[in-house]
């Protein structure tokens, strides 16, 4: 079976990284998966069209409902869709998005929620197709660079590295996106700093987009001045540009430890005192650390395994082929 892959492309994200391991499920199973970037095409007429070309398309998949999923609603085959969390946590919000949305949840074979809230979201907020919804976390698959170097990568964003052995690096991985909204942390992570310098709030993740064309432009042109002039002037806190997965990785299986942010996901003050307090505990209980650390690795290996990931594609692609 030829299948089209339609997600947002954009280089060491990810929705890039998910897109390519859902490509290589569904290749390992012998079906062919030719993935192409949603940012691509201007319309779902030219989908359409190339979903016709010989020798066709006999199915597709779209990673987001709208960004992605919207360009398939003209097409003559049939197609699944898998949620990511803009769908529901930022363009449902949007009465023209939904509508779209809704559209093209209805006309989708079967659709894909990361979590059970995803999907209970999904239900709430969209016209109920939740037989449709299947739950199926991703999968995690760590690829650490073993040349990696906590000194060049803190020299390379700015970070002095007379104590790099002593810090404690705290990294938040994101794009310079107000949805992630990296500055979350600044201020309270500075006066943190201030107390106790070998603490230190490392921002890792890409600032730009690349066109077809390969120009490059920064991800949201406003927002990145304000992070970048804010950080300048912010003790205990540094930028640090997008790294290969690899990199990525490496780094975050040496940091002290690794936090979020989210507008979308509703961060309040009562969480920055929280994240303070237990940071601090963190610091100051190994047998926490160790326990933390322990579980977590037990969660992924119980929830997040590519074998069940890559069964559950294969056999969803498979519901294609008995349109």
């Amino acid at each position: 079976m030829k299948l089209l892959l339609l997600a947002c492309l954009s280089p060491k994200t990810g929705n890039n990284t998910t897109a390519e391991r859902i490509r290589s499920h569904i290749e390992s199973a012998g079906h062919t998966c030719e993935l192409r970037d949603a940012a691509a095409f201007q319309s779902s007429a030219e989908v359409a069209d190339l979903i016709s070309r010989h020798p066709p398309f006999e199915g597709a998949l779209a990673i987001h409902l709208f960004r992605a999923g919207s360009l398939l609603l003209d097409i003559q085959v049939p197609f699944g869709v898998i949620f990511g969390g803009t769908d529901i946590n930022e363009d449902v919000k949007v009465e023209q998005k939904r509508v779209v949305m809704e559209r093209v949840l209805l006309k989708a074979r079967f659709a894909v929620a990361f979590t059970d809230k995803l999907k209970e979201e999904a239900k709430l907020f969209l016209l109920s197709q939740s037989c449709k919804i299947y739950v199926q976390p991703q999968g995690i698959q760590t690829e650490v660079s073993e040349k990696f170097c906590w000194t060049e990568f803190l020299r390379s964003s700015g970070l002095s590295v007379e104590l790099t052995h002593e810090l404690r690096v705290f990294l938040l991985v994101c794009g310079l996106r107000r949805v992630k909204d990296p500055l979350y942390l600044v201020d309270v992570f500075s006066e943190w700093h201030r107390e106790n310098p070998l603490n230190v709030l490392v921002v890792i993740g890409p600032r730009y987009l690349f066109s077809n064309s390969g120009v490059r432009q920064k991800i949201d042109p406003v927002f990145s001045v304000e992070v970048e002039a804010v950080v300048k002037k912010t003790a205990g806190v540094f930028l640090a540009g997008a790294r290969s997965q690899r990199e990525l990785h490496a780094a975050m299986k040496r940091c002290f430890t690794v936090v979020n942010s989210s507008v979308s996901e509703g961060m309040s003050a009562a969480i920055l005192e929280e994240f303070l307090h237990q940071s601090q505990r963190l610091l100051s209980d190994r047998e926490l650390r160790e326990r933390l650390v322990r579980n977590g690795k037990v969660y992924v290996e119980e929830h997040h395994g590519l074998g069940q990931e890559r069964e559950t594609y294969q056999r969803l692609v498979d519901t294609l082929l008995s349109a």
